[in-house]
């Protein structure tokens, strides 16, 4: 049985680091910021995996995101994946030329597929995540895309069942309405997976402090739980986050012994 893993998201627009709240963004602080409040060198050891997500609105600018890109690559050594607007081959070659170790897409699930397949004929379908970002209207789970602007299907589980047949790694499935809420995961979603879903499953949107990451690894079917509240976890909340989850006795990988020494207290919902 492979282990569970905590990942942490990054947002990136035009040079920015951003909050996201029911994917409204804020402003939050540029690479020198991040450096000064993250030192990957070290949150490597608290997490299993990294995910930027370039979420610009008006137009991407690809050469600066992989430049950043490639900063965080210096000092993390943990596997990276990064996406954000891929509609092509070449925009996913790039990326996993810039240190990344995984691409995520989007949009390309309902518009061009068959990029897809390309990345994973190239690169392996391990490369390749799914990112499906849902939106509940009317008591019915919506799929949205083009970073929430755009509906592309009315039902959740048809678009799972599509992915299903695709060249896919990993499926990241992320609640728009709980996105930066703290308010913990919508795991209802997870009702929507076909009963033989062949994909490992990250869930993400509303996880605000370890509580939150612990009723999502408790999951048979969840491989991974994502964070991207940059502010709950500063400082050494991912730290304490692992340690706590650590006492909860999950089977999650022991980078570095001794951070499992002296446990602190575990963060306060």
């Amino acid at each position: 049985m492979l282990k569970k893993r905590i990942i942490f998201t990054l947002l990136y627009d035009r040079g920015f680091f951003m909050l996201s709240r029911n994917f409204r963004l804020q402003k939050v602080g540029d690479i020198k910021w991040l450096q000064k409040n993250y030192n990957f060198s070290q949150i490597s050891f608290s997490i299993d995996e990294l995910i930027v997500l370039d979420v610009s609105r008006d137009a991407y600018d690809q050469e600066k995101f992989r430049e950043h890109l490639r900063i965080l690559t210096e000092g993390c050594f943990t596997p990276i994946a990064a996406g954000g607007g891929i509609r092509t081959l070449a925009h996913a070659q790039t990326l996993l030329r810039s240190g990344a170790d995984k691409v995520v897409v989007n949009t390309l699930i309902g518009e061009n597929p068959q990029i897809i397949q390309e990345i994973a004929s190239e690169f392996g379908e391990q490369c390749v995540i799914a990112a499906v970002d849902v939106k509940e209207v009317e008591g019915q789970f919506t799929v949205w895309t083009d970073n929430g602007t755009k509906k592309a299907a009315d039902n959740l589980q048809p678009w799972l069942e599509l992915i299903a047949e695709m060249p896919i790694g990993e499926l990241y499935l992320n609640s728009i309405d709980r996105d930066g809420t703290g308010q913990g995961y919508k795991l209802e979603l997870l009702d929507s997976l076909p009963e033989t879903f062949p994909i490992p499953v990250i869930i993400a949107g509303g996880a605000g402090n370890h509580n939150h990451l612990s009723q999502g690894l408790k999951i048979d079917m969840v491989d991974a739980v994502a964070t991207a509240h940059l502010f709950n976890f500063i400082g050494d909340g991912l730290v304490q986050s692992r340690n706590c989850l650590y006492e909860e006795k999950f089977d999650l990988a022991m980078w570095d012994a001794k951070r499992t020494n002296g446990l602190r207290d575990c963060l306060i919902p």
